[in-house]
């Protein structure tokens, strides 16, 4: 009963624990004498780059530290050139955070057997692609469609990323496709295109952590922070939570069973 899943990317099908953004916008905001907690880094984070630099100076303690170094609180003219020092370093970096996360191989082979189309968003603009796309592919994740925030009018979480997914792919109704996602963004940017959602955990934003320093935690302490980013995701509509992609042919087999009983998300 499932048509089409729009996956995001990093953090959910590359990227384990979306590194990536993360240290270039500690590393950006750095360079103007702004320390970004890991947490303030992360808190937009599935946006548009753009609006997730507007964002972070919209927090009170970094107009606070920007009103103490420049004498006047940032503006549009700040946004831009943080997003301009941005921009290449992620072009720069992005390709060595493109491994595939474990399971999304297999997961992709099972939902083309099945007749399911493959589509994707990112917070990502075309340029940062560049180089993720191919080694993504090479690695098994090849989808049908991969829709950018520069090819929208604005990312999430407006639903235009997905809308033009199932434009694409020629795919409708929107309540018989699935978004896959690890923020809180992706959750509403599936919820607004009027989509079944699934939120990822241990894999993505919310948890925070690489694969390596995730296989170090202890049991307690891996359950507890999958908790609290289960929660969040939960509360922002999600409509089910896995620790991550290698969890969901479950879910989506329930998903299907739920919608062939006539529900809608």
């Amino acid at each position: 009963m499932i048509k089409a899943v729009i996956f995001d990317w990093a953090g959910t099908v590359v990227d384990f624990g979306c590194m990536a953004p993360t240290m270039v916008f500690i590393e950006v905001f750095k360079k103007k004498g702004i320390s970004l907690t890991n947490q303030e880094a992360r808190g937009p984070m599935g946006m548009a780059k753009r609006d997730h630099v507007r964002i972070l100076l919209e927090l009170e303690a970094v107009k606070l530290a920007w009103k103490g170094l420049y004498d006047r609180y940032p503006d549009e003219n700040d946004v831009n050139e943080l997003y301009n020092q941005l921009e290449p370093e992620l072009i720069r970096i992005v390709g060595d955070y493109a491994n595939v996360i474990e399971g999304v191989p297999e997961v992709i082979q099972e939902l083309k057997e099945r007749g399911i189309l493959i589509g994707s968003t990112t917070g990502y603009v075309q340029s940062m692609m560049e180089h993720l796309i191919p080694e993504a592919h090479r690695q098994g994740f090849a989808p049908d469609s991969i829709v950018c925030s520069s090819e929208v009018p604005a990312g999430r979480p407006a639903p235009w990323g997905c809308f033009l997914n199932a434009q694409r792919m020629n795919v409708w109704p929107m309540s018989m496709m699935v978004k896959i996602g690890d923020t809180v963004a992706d959750i509403l940017e599936g919820l607004n295109a009027g989509m079944w959602t699934i939120g990822c955990t241990l894999s993505g934003n919310e948890v925070g952590l690489s694969e390596c320093e995730a296989d170090q935690l202890t049991p307690a302490t891996r359950l507890e922070m999958i908790r609290k980013a289960e929660e969040k995701l939960l509360k922002a509509g999600a409509h089910y939570v896995i620790d991550g992609v290698w969890e969901c042919l479950p879910v989506l087999d329930e998903i299907s069973l739920r919608i062939a009983r006539g529900e809608r998300p």
